[in-house]
């Protein structure tokens, strides 16, 4: 593997641990997933960001930074093996790590403002004002009416 295409994985990998005890991960989860299934990865792999996260966030709180360290290697080497089997190219793994690096320095979840109009009568159900929401389900029952005999 040539020399620019191991920084970019050691690169991606620690910029990958990092943000998975920040707040933004949830984002940055997401598009690392996107970047797996396109490089034909299985499930496995987003998992495994799962099981790493968990750890780091104990490890913070433990200051273990031995597990931070160790987690950003196995990542790393995970990387590497992508580029060297032809699973990802260097041009898809810098885009990512560009999407990565927005999220880490917050340059594109800026605040911004919204402004909302509800109209037309009583509401009977959730209204959310948001700049952004993932993964929110709700469950409505509607209340069925009554049958005429």
């Amino acid at each position: 593997m040539d020399s620019e295409l191991a920084a970019l994985a050691a690169s991606g990998a620690t910029t990958l641990v990092s943000l998975m005890v920040t707040d933004s991960w949830t984002h940055a989860r997401d598009l690392v997933g996107r970047f797996f299934s396109r490089s034909g990865v299985d499930g496995t792999a987003i998992t495994n960001l799962d099981t790493a996260r968990t750890q780091l966030l104990v490890a913070e709180v433990t200051e273990d930074t031995q597990t931070t360290r160790d987690i950003t290697e196995q990542w790393h080497t995970y990387l590497q093996r992508l580029l060297l089997a032809g699973s990802a190219t260097g041009d898809d793994l810098r885009d990512l790590l560009t999407s990565l690096q927005r999220i880490a320095n917050n340059s594109d979840l800026q605040p911004s403002t919204v402004h909302n109009d509800i109209s037309g009568g009583v509401q009977h159900g959730p209204v959310i004002q948001s700049g952004r929401i993932a993964g929110l389900t709700f469950h409505v029952h509607h209340a069925t009416a009554p049958t005429q005999d």
